[in-house]
């Protein structure tokens, strides 16, 4: 009998074997989830850093719209900063360790992991850790050190914000250097362009130079000459999109310095 199944299954068995690995992949390419290793650090309530920073630049990640959900990502998520911002769902399942709850939750790529132990691993914090937990049991978790998750990317919702740049330290007229922060929806910005103003007029040239990413989220021009503010900044998401933030920038900016503006990517 066994031969006689083997022999009237095989094909169909075939079949759907292609079958679920066209599935797995359709479902992958169109945001489905995925496996991942996930660690934690920082303080057990933290948002990593003890400096509420990281890698990627962005200030106060344990406040708003941060709140702590935060993560390093390996080289596949972070991708040399490109991957700042992004956002992500993820979860464990009870599979994956008792404490775990199987609920999504969306944290924010805002640091680099340099020691990666998977193909995808998200060192997370240890607030983001903790978050996958069942009511209760975010210690029990947060002690099993490396654990089974899934993840896959999802639009970043800043509610409330615009697109802000904040004008790194050490700025000055023959270099300028910006920090761009809430790029909502695609999350990732992959190049920002400048644009000067005429002297003496304050009007814009309509001349786009490309900025050089420094490290990060944060982007710089390097000039031989003094720059024109005020400047106009646009911004390209991993997605294509674009976003012109004009005259953002003003005329009398100062380092250490942020300037919202007006523009933000559709929810």
């Amino acid at each position: 009998m066994a031969g006689v199944f083997s022999s009237k299954m095989a094909a169909p068995l075939a079949l759907l074997v292609v079958f679920v690995a066209c599935v797995s992949y359709a479902e992958a390419a169109a945001g489905g989830w995925l496996p991942a290793k996930a660690t934690w650090y920082g303080s057990p309530n933290g948002a990593g850093p003890d400096d509420n920073g990281g890698a990627c630049g962005f200030k106060n990640a344990n406040k708003y719209p941060y709140m702590s959900m935060t993560s390093c990502g390996n080289q596949p998520l972070f991708k040399d900063g490109a991957g700042c911002g992004s956002c992500y769902q993820i979860r464990c399942l009870n599979s994956s360790h008792p404490a775990c709850s199987g609920k999504a939750n969306r944290i924010i790529i805002t640091d680099m992991n340099y020691y990666p132990v998977a193909k995808y691993h998200f060192d997370l914090s240890g607030t983001a850790f903790g978050a996958m937990a069942k009511p209760g049991l975010n210690d029990k978790l947060r002690h099993a050190g490396i654990i089974d998750m899934e993840f896959r990317r999802v639009p970043c919702n800043y509610k409330g914000l615009n697109v802000t740049f904040h004008v790194e330290i050490g700025s000055n007229p023959n270099y300028f250097a910006v920090l761009v922060e809430y790029a909502g929806k695609d999350g990732a910005v992959v190049q920002t362009d400048i644009m000067e103003s005429n002297k003496g007029e304050g009007t814009p040239t309509g001349v786009w130079t490309p900025m050089k990413r420094s490290w990060g989220a944060v982007w710089r021009m390097d000039s031989d000459r003094p720059l024109q503010a005020p400047f106009s900044l646009r911004i390209r998401s991993d997605s294509g999109k674009t976003l012109v933030a004009n005259k953002v920038i003003p005329a009398n900016w100062k380092p250490m310095t942020k300037y919202s503006s007006n523009v933000q990517f559709p929810a």
